[in-house]
């Protein structure tokens, strides 16, 4: 008797910790019994009957899935690398928490199948070099249609970043030689601007300095004049008689 008691005992006590689950704060639970949904589970403790409940934990912290990368076809003809990652997370509240596991039936991995198929279709429209000037164009179609084709999986998506659009090996090294002698180009221009500057400033400098020169002969010669004429204006005041004389005398001195 005191056996089968101690069995009982035994046995109570490990079902009671075979039922135990803990949730974490990051995680939400869904308990299901006989595989129909039961119960909503908050982070803490909880017990369910093993075996016959079973307990399905998902996250709902800010999740990351990258878009592996892909070769897509632009508008012109080109193939282009393209990667993307995708940041989502799931929803705390019960049906949400309830959509993201009856709703679909792996959101982690479809949320990156529909991001590469949706990543074709916008990029598929544009030429190469308008898929790299407009790549926030582009992250905000991407998180668009995500948000639309998600919206009864339980999920937000925060949002998409383009990682990369690397054309071929060819494409690039033509580009890349195209971008070199345009700045070749633009330092060629601003060297000649900076020689034509410095030519400018040159005959500015002449033209200031002959017109320099140009005015001090003037002053020096209406000195002169002055001179003359207040010589001759003293000699015609006290030397009347001899005025011309003295002109004469000074034109043969100077």
């Amino acid at each position: 008797m005191v056996n089968l008691y101690t069995v009982g005992i035994t046995a109570a006590v490990f079902i009671f910790f075979l039922g135990i689950r803990i949730v974490r704060p990051t995680h939400r639970g869904a308990v299901e019994r006989f595989g129909k949904y039961k119960k909503f589970c908050q982070p803490g403790f909880h017990w369910i009957i093993p075996i016959i409940d079973k307990m399905y934990q998902v996250n709902v912290t800010e999740q990351m899935v990258d878009a592996d990368p892909q070769e897509i076809i632009t508008n012109d003809n080109l193939n282009a690398r393209v990667d993307a990652q995708v940041y989502f997370k799931v929803r705390e509240d019960e049906q949400s928490v309830k959509s993201s596991l009856y709703h679909v039936f792996n959101f982690q991995t479809q949320i990156v199948s529909l991001a590469r198929t949706t990543l074709r279709n916008i990029i598929g429209t544009l030429t190469l070099k308008s898929a790299n000037s407009e790549r926030d164009k582009i992250n905000s179609e991407l998180m668009k249609t995500l948000k639309e084709e998600t919206r009864v999986w339980g999920i937000d998506v925060v949002r998409t970043e383009l990682k990369e659009i690397d054309p071929p090996k060819d494409v690039q090294d033509t580009m890349n030689k195209i971008v070199k002698a345009e700045n070749e180009k633009l330092a060629a221009k601003d060297f000649a601007l900076a020689k034509q500057t410095e030519a400018d400033g040159l005959r500015m400098a002449s033209i200031k300095e002959a017109e320099g020169s140009r005015e001090a002969r003037i002053l020096e010669a209406q000195g002169k004049a002055e001179a003359i004429k207040l010589v001759n204006d003293a000699a015609n005041k006290y030397f009347i008689g001899n005025a011309q004389l003295l002109k004469k005398l000074e034109t043969v001195e100077n």
